[in-house]
């Protein structure tokens, strides 16, 4: 029996799933996040499968009401802790992903009627939690002011359409068969998924921030955290034709910061620069110690700016250039992500060559 197997390996799923959730980059997940999201949705199963054993209802839904209750709590806390939707369902698609595969390593014998109500709660539990996840998001968002939030869903409604369009497009095309994935429209593609990504990226922070929502802060290897974001950023810079060089970073170099907050900023000033510089430019991430603080520097060609500029980059809706793609939020939001850390963004103009944006943060005591 299925709830039998649960049962006598509980502590053992327990810690299968919270060892699954405690790899999750970032943000860190919490004591109170795994106690209401992992442990008491598995009694909730168990509960319901030894129910449903001794008094079947065929073809029935229903479940008990605290399953839903827990999952709507769940959905509410991540929220306010600054987690995303995906990590919400992740949390609960951990759980399944730990049950199927102790079942399989015991062999232990799961009816259908049993894997059903597994399901079942599973769905039921996620549906719940997102649910109150976006509710509570609905409520934070309406606070800023309705005229306000109307005009950037415009603005981020128009983007991504766009960007969605020409990739359905290009998919299309592809699918036909009459051009290859390796092509050019193979990169029209790329480039609309990247940039679908960057926009959905910088809207998560925006959210964060407005909403002012919890900063995590916890010790970050600087040399570890820009060599994840290499990775990206090199895909986004082999797309726009651009050659992009990172200096490597003492290992020990570790500053504290919100993990989520700081990607974000670092993110959204690589895009600007590969979105800025000429084509066949060259973009460089530069990370040096000065004193007690630690400077990351992105340094692009983007032909210089006006004299008097400098500071009107960092209004939303600004944008610094001809190229008019984008809703002019990225600058404002890696100035605010960046404050919220306890830093400082600036720019240096380099006059008839390009820009230099600074992130000025405190050195952790641990480096």
């Amino acid at each position: 029996m299925l709830h039998e197997f649960l049962t006598a390996n509980r502590v053992e799923l327990v810690n299968r799933c919270r060892a699954k959730v405690a790899k999750r980059p970032a943000p860190q997940p919490t004591t109170i996040e795994l106690e209401h999201g992992i442990p008491l949705f598995l009694d909730q199963l168990i509960n319901t499968l030894r129910s449903e054993l001794n008094a079947p209802r065929e073809g029935s839904s229903q479940l008990p009401a605290e399953i839903g209750t827990t999952a709507g709590k769940h959905g509410n806390e991540l929220l306010r802790q600054g987690f995303t939707v995906d990590q919400v369902v992740h949390d609960y698609g951990d759980l399944c992903q730990s049950v199927t595969e102790l079942a399989a390593e015991k062999n232990a014998p799961v009816t259908v009627d049993e894997f059903r109500t597994f399901n079942r709660c599973l769905d039921n539990a996620i549906a719940d939690a997102v649910s109150e996840f976006g509710r509570q998001r609905d409520q934070v968002i309406a606070a800023e002011g309705t005229q306000a939030m109307n005009e950037r869903l415009g603005f981020l409604a128009h983007e991504l359409r766009n960007l969605l369009n020409t990739a359905l497009l290009a998919f299309e095309a592809i699918k036909g068969g009459n051009v290859a994935v390796a092509g050019a429209t193979g990169t029209v593609l790329d480039r609309s998924l990247l940039a679908l990504r960057d926009v959905i990226d910088r809207s998560l922070a925006e959210v964060r921030l407005s909403a002012g929502l919890q900063v995590h802060l916890e010790p970050i290897g600087v040399g570890e955290f820009l060599r994840e974001l290499q990775v990206s950023a090199a895909m986004d810079a082999k797309v726009k034709e651009i050659a992009f060089a990172v200096v490597p970073v003492d290992k020990e170099l570790v500053v504290d910061a919100d993990r989520q907050m700081l990607a974000s900023a670092v993110s959204n000033l690589l895009q600007n620069a590969f979105k800025f510089s000429r084509r066949n430019g060259h973009v460089s991430l530069t990370t040096r110690v000065v004193g007690d603080r630690v400077l990351i520097e992105i340094e692009d060609e983007c032909g210089g700016l006006p004299d008097g500029k400098l500071e009107e980059l960092f209004k939303p809706f600004e944008q610094r250039s001809s190229n008019r793609t984008g809703i002019g939020l990225g600058l404002s939001i890696s100035r605010r992500a960046v404050e919220a850390n306890g830093g400082k963004l600036h720019v240096r103009n380099l006059k008839g060559k390009g820009c230099v944006f600074t992130i000025d943060l405190p050195r952790s005591p641990m480096s």
